[in-house]
């Protein structure tokens, strides 16, 4: 099944088998529901993060860069430096495209791409490419640090990225209007949350970019790292109209398509409002949607959505569309 790897394999065969043993030099080592590394650097910390992109057809150069770039971001650092492997299935995709889309979306959030790799596969039926980026951080912000009576904030709106997917790869056949499509497209210039970490990183206990499985999954992995339980309201988290009307159509929940172009936080009760209203001031929209409640009582990790409480990894709802779309092609 597509997807992420499971907590539990990952704790299983994974976060053991990392080498030589960590140094007091590793401030943040591989971990459930983690952005990036961290790594002692002078004056904070040095943070990484590596992440593919392989299943977008569209724009798949800007994705790439705004998603690595995200998760450096979301740990308390401004992105500066990108190494960058690209695999095609053969030449009829194009690297001219895919590197001009590098670029751009590069130079927006003012990281230079500093090496990488290139080559064709013949077994690959989509570009695949994978990112790494680095950043310097004066104060290194994990998605674990949430403290009980935090305000959870998130920024923009669910299903940004997941939206724009849907109407480049799939707009044809949901029958939506041409408008709402092309102002779905367009929502690929908000995937960053870059100019919104750097707000937000000044107030948060903890940051979180949600990537696959939407806002929902991006919730449950910070309570999960937290070791807290989240209680959010469904309804207060913003869904735009464009993301409303692709996802019916497709048969999608908006909270659980891809969900990049959010930032998720915890914020201490008294610098919510001072943090939100700096949001709005610098034009970023963005909401208070819960709270994070204590789990010492010896309850797992959770989000209580409303009355659903969830606890277990979160699939993403775009992957069977995917999956369908290679059927009806095969």
């Amino acid at each position: 099944m597509p997807g992420k790897v499971s907590p539990d394999d990952l704790l299983a065969h994974v976060f053991d088998r990392t080498g030589a043993d960590a140094d007091e030099t590793i401030l943040q080592g591989p971990a459930d529901g983690e952005d990036a590394a961290a790594v002692d650097w002078p004056g904070g910390a040095l943070v990484v993060s590596s992440d593919p992109i392989s299943l977008a057809a569209s724009q798949v150069g800007s994705l790439g860069v705004y998603v690595a770039c995200n998760d450096v971001a979301a740990s308390g650092a401004d992105p500066r430096w990108l190494t960058v492997v690209i695999l095609l299935p053969d030449e009829s995709v194009s690297l001219e495209t895919i590197t001009t889309d590098l670029d751009t979306a590069a130079r927006a959030v003012g990281a230079t791409i500093v090496g990488g790799h290139s080559e064709y596969v013949d077994q690959l039926e989509r570009p695949l490419i994978s990112l790494t980026a680095m950043g310097a951080a004066e104060r290194f912000v994990p998605t674990g640090g949430a403290e009980p009576g935090d305000r959870v904030i998130v920024t923009k709106a669910a299903g940004v990225e997941g939206t724009a997917i849907l109407a480049a790869d799939f707009g044809d056949e949901l029958g939506v209007d041409e408008e709402t499509r092309t102002k779905a497209e367009s929502f690929l210039e908000e995937i960053s949350v870059v100019p919104d970490a750097r707000i937000v990183r000044e107030f948060a206990t903890a940051m979180h970019d949600p990537t696959e499985g939407g806002v929902a999954a991006g919730l449950l992995e910070l309570a999960r790292a937290s070791d807290a339980r989240l209680e959010v309201d469904a309804d207060a988290i913003p869904v735009r109209e464009e993301t409303a009307t692709l996802c019916e159509a497709a048969g999608v929940d908006p909270l659980r398509i891809f969900g990049s172009g959010a930032l998720l936080a915890t914020v201490p009760d008294g610098s919510a409002e001072k943090c939100l209203q700096t949001l709005s001031e610098a034009g970023i929209e963005a909401e208070s949607i819960g709270v994070v409640r204590d789990s010492d009582d010896g309850s797992e990790p959770a989000l209580d959505l409303d009355v659903e409480t969830i606890t277990e990894p979160i699939q993403d709802e775009l992957y069977p569309l995917w999956e369908a779309a290679d059927a009806d092609d095969e």
